[in-house]
């Protein structure tokens, strides 16, 4: 048996993003989007039970044992810190800890487009960073509320579930409220947060009916909310919220957001070919009178060639993004194209760099 805060020293120092532990095997880690099974014993029913009820307690422990799923955060002696969701699978007790920066990213290091530095200059309305799971999304937001507190004398409060980066009072005053241990519900958080005079709010996640509307709301009323989604692109973005909501509603809904919603910005993470770590490629969409018309109107199918047509606005799409990150020798040519959303236009687009075949791979000397 091991030390859960051990094996987390062990991961920082080797650089993993992610921890995983079920039963009857090793910790998994994953470094670089590669899963690599650490060098410890199989873990055990009985241990995973205790490193679950040595971080949260015993009074957590028993709502874990409830609900069957608990998330948490945890930290190790150094500072490092970790969002952390315990959970059943097989009537066996699975973590996943995923290792969270000490440190904000300057929004200038992420190779983010510039216009998402931009965004954090609204005064209101509502933004929203999406993408699938692992695909940097809490990093972005936290460098993008990093812009807000340096620059801005506001009062910025913020729902998340649970606290990730820990943000300073710097030029904001700033409240970050944990779900499960500040307020209950993402939902009853934001009932009263308009109660407590807030200029920016961030909302960790928009995970359900009365979590969105209440993020809507906020909007609505004159505050600049952010928020997430896991959703893959702009369009599907739209899509998702105004689905959420029943038929009689979505006429209704759509008008709200179509006054609300300033951009959207879709991300990914692809692994450098450069030097170690991640790059994000990144779409763009942000509310014009014809993208509000197309929301307003249910032609959100309008949307991407919008998109594909305005760069000169900072719009950009998914695939115009990858492209620029491949001529920037930052990606895989056949992970750039195998993800794309038309592979077939992306493999014509992308010329293979000097000294490449068609496929990517380096010629040698002897083969030129």
């Amino acid at each position: 048996m091991f030390d859960v805060k051990q094996m987390l020293a062990q991961a920082v120092q080797r650089g993993a993003s992610d921890v995983h532990i079920n039963t009857d095997m090793p910790p998994i880690i994953r470094i670089n989007t590669e899963l690599i099974a650490m060098e410890l014993p199989e873990v055990s029913q009985e241990h995973a039970r205790q490193m679950v009820l040595h971080m949260v307690g015993e009074e957590k422990y028993k709502t874990f044992e409830r609900n069957r799923d608990l998330d948490f955060s945890t930290m190790i002696e150094d500072g490092s810190r970790f969002r952390v969701n315990a959970h059943w699978q097989k009537e066996t007790i699975a973590i996943s800890f995923r290792a969270i920066s000490s440190r904000i990213p300057d929004i200038d290091d992420l190779h983010l487009p510039p216009i998402v530095k931009e965004l954090t200059d609204l005064p209101r309305g509502l933004i929203l960073v999406t993408g699938h799971t692992g695909a940097g999304k809490s990093t972005t937001l936290a460098a993008m509320v990093n812009v807000i507190n340096q620059k801005y004398r506001r009062r910025l409060i913020t729902l998340e579930d649970p606290i990730e980066y820990l943000l300073e009072n710097k030029s904001c005053m700033v409240e970050q409220r944990e779900i499960g241990s500040d307020c209950p519900t993402f939902a009853s958080g934001l009932r009263h947060v308009l109660r407590q005079d807030p200029d920016v709010i961030l909302v960790g996640e928009m995970r359900d009916l009365e979590t969105t509307s209440s993020t809507i709301t906020a909007a609505e009323t004159g505050h600049l909310v952010l928020s997430t989604l896991h959703t893959i692109n702009a369009s599907q973005t739209v899509e998702r919220i105004i689905d959420i909501y029943p038929a009689a509603q979505q006429n209704q809904i759509r008008a709200m957001l179509s006054n609300t919603l300033q951009a959207v910005v879709s991300q990914t993470l692809f692994k450098r070919v450069d030097k170690p770590g991640m790059v994000p490629c990144v779409e763009i969409l942000l509310c014009t009178s014809a993208v509000r018309n197309c929301v307003r109107e249910n032609r959100i199918y309008e949307i991407p060639n919008i998109i594909e047509t305005s760069r000169r606005l900072g719009m950009q799409t998914m695939d115009f993004s990858i492209q620029q990150m491949y001529n920037a020798g930052h990606i895989d040519r056949e992970e750039a194209i195998l993800r794309s959303s038309n592979p077939g236009k992306m493999e014509r687009t992308l010329s293979p760099k000097p000294g490449q075949n068609q496929t990517g791979e380096v010629i040698s000397a002897a083969t030129q």
